[in-house]
Order: structure tokens, then sequence, then C-alpha cells
């Protein structure tokens, strides 16, 4: 565990530096839907409520313990006011809180000091166009920020303070089970203790990339994990550096492995936010991509990301029968066996920009026995998208090969599939007698959705291509 937070530790300072920078002199504390709040307690006229931003002297100054809630529904998806527990009893502040509707609530991870995260907006949008509800947004900066080590001890009581605010909603005529939480890196963690204040009884918790630093080999009560609620989930994007690495709900989407995220800069010299933390947001944007519906994101089950990848975990049906969790708002992210499984990992793969959409093309080649390794490279043509490149080494004693592909297009939309020998002259085998290559969409079914060609002779020099002539099915 020391050697994760010690290459962290530099990566957080840097960023915490940047950010700081950038938002010194800002003196804003709290911008409220009836006034905008300043150290000095006097008033402005009447805006949207929006996250607080804190700057180191206000940080100093301030008192104590401050968790504050913004409101947002869709009749104000684009104006946030400020909900306090007066405002059920209070006729001047008018909230439009409906207690017989579920409750989204999202809880913001570590912020670095005049930061303000700009991805909250957009998520609560997200989930009012997708579902009618109260969305609140849990405000704990004056907790969140400063250094990381002394947010984690101190996030259970910023956990203590919700825990009491969702008691007054239960009180209201809020139900427990209509609750969803949405924790984002350690605001997963948050949401958990909170479902661990209330027994398990909350209806969901979403972690959005749970933080790994400092709670990988916490105990289970420490952190997130699936007795918080009746329904836990994370996705998982950055779990060799930000991220957690192990499973904590009942279901755990990994993310292309749950690190190295495509689209993502893997250099150092790129910029801050490429390098340092896109991994680790791009729980948040991939998510929202699911609110929006652009695509199904669904995973599959299986023992390891290589195993996934190596076309060993083609279907649900042994742990699911048959039906892929999927990340959005479904039940149980569409899961419908009972009792749902705990700790499952399932994989995924996405593109590199939003809306993230893949579609899993298995490509299977069996070849005759070989005399020498040899080395092909298999492309995949589309119309209007970039080829699909993948290599494979053949080995004398292995005849079948399996590769799960991303494709952002259907198995009914590639146009033609080209095999090249790309071994070296002298030491790889020149001409290779290909029994049969398939291409085939995951889920698969059935062999019979599959694209096959039979008996193909590669040389050395004469690269092999094929058309497929097909059409999508329309609904």
């Amino acid at each position: 565990m020391a050697w994760i937070w010690n290459s962290v530790l530099p990566l957080l300072a840097i960023f915490m530096i940047c950010v700081c920078s950038t938002a010194a002199g800002n003196s804003t504390v709290f911008r409220g839907n009836s006034s905008v709040l300043r150290k000095n307690n006097t008033t402005h006229p009447a805006e949207c409520a929006d996250l607080s931003t804190v700057t180191w002297s206000e940080f100093q100054q301030s008192a104590g313990l401050q968790v504050l809630y913004l409101l947002l529904t869709r009749s104000n998806m684009d104006c946030a006011t400020v909900f306090t527990k007066e405002s059920f009893s209070d006729p001047l502040q008018r909230s439009s809180f409906n207690s017989s509707l579920p409750t989204k609530i999202i809880i913001h991870g570590y912020r670095a000091l005049g930061s303000k995260p700009s991805w909250v907006k957009a998520l609560a949008q997200g989930l009012l166009r997708s579902v009618d509800a109260n969305v609140l947004v849990v405000d704990w900066v004056y907790r969140a920020s400063f250094a990381y080590t002394w947010v984690v001890e101190n996030y259970k009581e910023v956990a203590v303070q919700i825990s009491i605010f969702i008691n007054e909603l239960v009180s209201h005529g809020s139900k427990l089970e209509s609750l969803h939480f949405i924790g984002v890196s350690l605001g997963a963690h948050v949401a958990g203790f909170v479902g661990t204040l209330f027994e398990g009884k909350v209806g969901r918790i979403t972690g959005l990339d749970p933080a790994g630093p400092m709670f990988k080999r916490k105990d289970r009560y420490d952190r997130l994990d699936p007795t918080d609620a009746l329904f836990v989930e994370a996705i998982h994007t950055d779990s060799d550096y930000f991220g957690i690495s192990i499973p904590v709900g009942h279901v755990d989407f990994f993310l292309n492995g749950g690190m190295d995220q495509t689209g993502c800069a893997r250099s150092q010299f790129a910029s801050m936010y490429g390098y340092v933390i896109c991994d680790h947001m791009r729980a948040v944007h991939v998510y929202l991509s699911a609110l929006n519906a652009s695509c199904p994101l669904i995973g599959f089950p299986c023992s390891s990301y290589e195993n996934f990848l190596s076309g060993q975990c083609v279907d649900c049906q042994r742990t699911f029968r048959g039906t892929c969790p999927q990340i959005g708002l479904l039940e149980n992210s569409g899961i419908t066996i009972s009792p749902v499984p705990h700790e499952e990992k399932v994989f995924l793969l996405t593109s590199s920009s939003a809306p993230f959409c893949a579609h899993h093309i298995l490509l299977e080649l069996e070849v005759r026995p070989l005399e020498k390794t040899a080395e092909v490279e298999v492309t995949l043509g589309t119309l209007g998208h970039p080829d699909i490149q993948h290599s494979l080494r053949l080995h004398t004693k292995e005849m079948v090969y399996r590769r799960v592909m991303a494709s952002r297009v259907p198995l009914c939309e590639i146009a033609t599939i080209k095999i090249k020998n790309t071994g070296a002259l002298f030491y790889r085998q020149g001409d290779i007698h290909i029994v049969s290559v398939c291409l085939s969409e995951l889920p698969k079914t059935s062999p019979k959705n599959a694209l096959c060609v039979m008996n193909i002779y590669l040389g050395r020099r004469y690269p092999w291509s094929h058309d497929f002539v097909q059409l999508c099915e329309t609904n």
C-alpha cells in the first residue's frame, strides 16, 4: 500500500497547487438562490445556487464541519436551489422537493482548494432527463480539501452529517429504498458509510471509480462494499492509480481492464488533466453517456481482463442466466436473478471519446500446425470509421486463437477483413494455412451468427482480404 500512496501523493500535490493558483482570489463561499453568502455575511441579489469554492484563508477561518445541499428537479434543471431542513417548513424557500419521487444524491470526492467540479451539473441534468426525481448535490468542500490523508481520516464525519439530513427526508415522507447515492472517487466511500449507518437499507449506491489510495486494504466497514445498500455497483477506470482495484459492489464494471483508458494521455508531458486524472474521471463521463442512452454499455463476467480479451467469456449465461449487466439506471443494472451476486467483476471495452460506445467483436482464428512461430496482423475495415487492427503471435503447439476487439460499429457493418503475415523473413513461418477465420459479436448466442471464411493460404508476400456483403437488420 505504501508504494501506491508514495506514487500518488506527488501527483495530488502538483494537481492541487495548479488548481489553487488559478482560483486564487475567489471570495465566494457559497451562492444561494435567495442570496449570496460571503465571509462578512453580506447579501447580494438572488441567483442560482452553486458549489462552494474555498481559498486557503477561508479554509483556515472556517468554523468546523459544513455540509451544504443543492436541489435540482425537473422544474429547476438549470437553476439549483439551496436545500435545508427548513425548506420543508419555510414558505419563503418554496422548495420543489417531492418526497413521493425517488431521490438521487450526488457526492463529490477530494477537491483541491479553490476548485469546483465541472461535471456536477451535467450529471444532475442527465439524471433528470432520464427519470423524474429529486437530485441533491452534497457540497462538503470544507472536509474534502486540504491534505488527502486528512480528508480520508475525516470523511466519516461527513457521512454522519448526511445521515442526519437523510433522517429529515425520511421524516417528511421519503423512503430509504427510494434513495440512490452516486459517489465519485472518495465520495463513493462517503456514500458507503452513509449506507452502513442505515444498515444497508438505502436503495442503491453507484461508485464512480471509488478512491483507491488508503482504502484498498481497509476493512469493509471503512470502505464501500455490497452490504451498504440493497444494490451497489461500481465503475472502475483508474484502478492502478487513484481508483480502487478490488470489487466493492454487487457488480463491478472494469472498463478496458479498469485502467489506462483509451483516449487518455500516457505521457507525463501531456496536459495535467490528460495525464493525471483523465483515467479517473472517465467513469463519470461514461456514466453520463449511459444516462443519455447513446448505446448499451454491457459487461461480461470473467475471472480476469486477460481471459476476457482472449475470448474465454463470451456471454452472461452462467453467472447471470443470460442477462448481461448494463451501466445506467436499470434496476440492479439489468440483473434479473435473485439473489444478486456479490463482488462480481464484469469487463467491457469502450471507444476513446463520448459516447464511448463499442461493440465487442470476437475474432477466432484456426490454423494448421506450424513448424515455426508466426505473426499475423488482422484488420477489420468499416465504412466511415478507422480500421480495427490486432496482431496475433502464432505458436507451434497452438492452433486456435481468440481475441475480443472493440468496434465502433456492429458486426453487420464490418465490410472487409484483411490478414497479413508480418513475421520476420528467416525466423518465422513463411506460408500459413488458415483453416478458418470467424467474426461474431458478443454476447455470443449462436454459432450461426458468425461470419466465417474457410481455407485461406497466406503467403509471406501477399496479404489476403475478403469483402463481406451483409445488411443490418432494422427494427
